[in-house]
């Protein structure tokens, strides 16, 4: 049966992230970009909804259905919601296909998990349909989705700041040189604004409102043109309904702090790299994406911080499914890079 798989079953890039699930399926392209959430009936334990549905139901839902984030910081939190999901994800990706088999998956994970929770990423995937489950650092598939050649013998710094993790790396030679991961990502600025509103304006408001006041007037320097949004949430002080104007100074106050902390180890990171591959840092500058990168004005704060180029990869929500992607369609090309402890290096798929 798995000799009938290898030869016919198709193969796919997944990015299992905490915000959001895509799935790359080779030599036809992105296919699935959904939240990562699960809508779950308590009282039986069912499936209600999942991906971009379920999202619209935060907030909404009556007392026996539950959302579910099954991904914490990049952590498989929820093995039952993830598997779930997971499956009818492949679904649509194979929806045109009712017959199609998945043989091969490049599953990106962050650096700093366990031998564990790399195990229940690996686990999740098979039980979810696919044969044969392949590791990959989520810096190195950002690199391979920014065309960077790392197998060269020169520095290739990428950041991928997502929602739940910040992935620093300096690549070279095919391999990490210094890498670190951090738990401070999209949703730790979504965290930083629901406590700035509650504190300055005695309001409670959930993570959708958040996240659109970080996307729609949130920065990181200041703004040539001032940029302001009204607001609805709960008054702290009675209960009821209230509305607010916040402006994007509010924002910026909320989240400079968190900002600063990947500043300073992306700092970090590159003071800790040998003399030869800063200079090339110096002259390559840094690539920066995830869908975080995209804030206002980041990449320029970052460069006038380290005093380096600073370049936002084309794309940059989906650059590192997209290296993924490359990962399993050229699969014998960069094989090394990829984790399958269960199996000898030298296995043929």
């Amino acid at each position: 049966m798995f000799k009938f798989l290898s030869r016919f079953g198709r193969d796919v890039g997944i990015d299992l992230g905490t915000s959001n699930t895509e799935i790359y399926l080779a030599n036809r392209g992105i296919v699935v970009n959904e939240a990562t959430l699960a809508a779950i009936n308590n009282k039986t334990g069912q499936l209600v909804s999942f991906g971009n549905e379920a999202k619209k139901m935060i907030g909404r839902t009556p007392i026996h259905i539950d959302i579910v984030r099954p991904i914490v910081n990049g952590v498989i939190s929820d093995f039952e919601a993830t598997e779930a999901i997971l499956k009818n994800f492949l679904k649509l990706a194979g929806e045109k296909d009712r017959f199609l088999q998945f043989r091969r998956a490049v599953v990106a994970i962050p650096a700093n998990l366990t031998e564990v929770e790399r195990k229940s990423v690996e686990d999740v995937v098979i039980s979810a349909g696919v044969s044969r489950a392949y590791l990959i650092d989520q810096a190195l598939a950002a690199a391979l989705g920014a065309r960077l050649p790392i197998h060269e013998p020169t520095a290739n710094m990428i950041v991928d700041i997502g929602a739940g993790t910040t992935e620093i790396a300096i690549i070279s030679m095919g391999g990490k040189v210094i890498s670190k991961s951090l738990k401070i990502a999209g949703e730790k600025l979504n965290e930083d604004v629901i406590r700035f509103i509650r504190d300055e304006f005695r309001l409670i408001i959930g993570e959708p409102t958040a996240e659109d006041l970080k996307i729609q007037i949130g920065s990181a320097m200041p703004l040539t043109d001032k940029l302001e949004m009204v607001i609805q949430g709960r008054d702290n002080s009675n209960g009821l309904p209230k509305e607010v104007t916040v402006r994007d100074i509010h924002v910026r106050t909320a989240i400079s702090k968190s900002l600063r902390t990947i500043v300073e180890n992306i700092r970090s990171v590159i003071e800790s790299a040998p003399p030869e591959l800063s200079g090339d840092i110096l002259k390559n500058g840094v690539f920066i994406c995830g869908g975080t990168s995209m804030l206002r004005l980041l990449s320029e704060m970052i460069s006038r911080e380290l005093s380096v180029a600073v370049h936002l990869v084309d794309d940059p929500k989906t650059c590192v499914v997209r290296g993924t992607g490359v990962a399993v369609e050229r699969f014998e090309e960069f094989k090394e890079v990829l984790t399958y402890p269960y199996a000898p290096r030298d296995i043929k798929v």
